[in-house]
């Protein structure tokens, strides 16, 4: 469970990452923050074009800069997807 600072430092941190890096990726769609309510994670949901646009993010060295510093705050765990149904109102 992630302390309220760990928590705030967390957040900025993927924010940070988001806008300097992520945005400017090619494939990149969409990414979404979500914080559980208890405080025990935060959730990054992002979006791409295709998943090869994943791995070059992953290898990226902008990105790779960033995962030892994610990961001082949160452990780190990944899976890729695809869209199975998506609703909306």
């Amino acid at each position: 469970m992630l302390c309220p600072k760990q928590k705030e430092a967390l957040i900025a941190l993927l924010k940070q990452n988001i806008d300097t890096v992520i945005r400017t990726l090619h494939g990149w769609k969409t990414t979404r923050l979500i914080a559980a309510k208890d405080g025990a994670s935060v959730v990054i949901y992002s979006e791409w074009e295709i998943s090869a646009a994943i791995e070059a993010m992953r290898g990226d060295p902008r990105m790779q800069a960033y995962f030892p510093k994610i990961a001082e705050l949160a452990s780190l765990d990944s899976t890729v997807g695809s869209v199975v149904l998506n609703e909306t109102r």
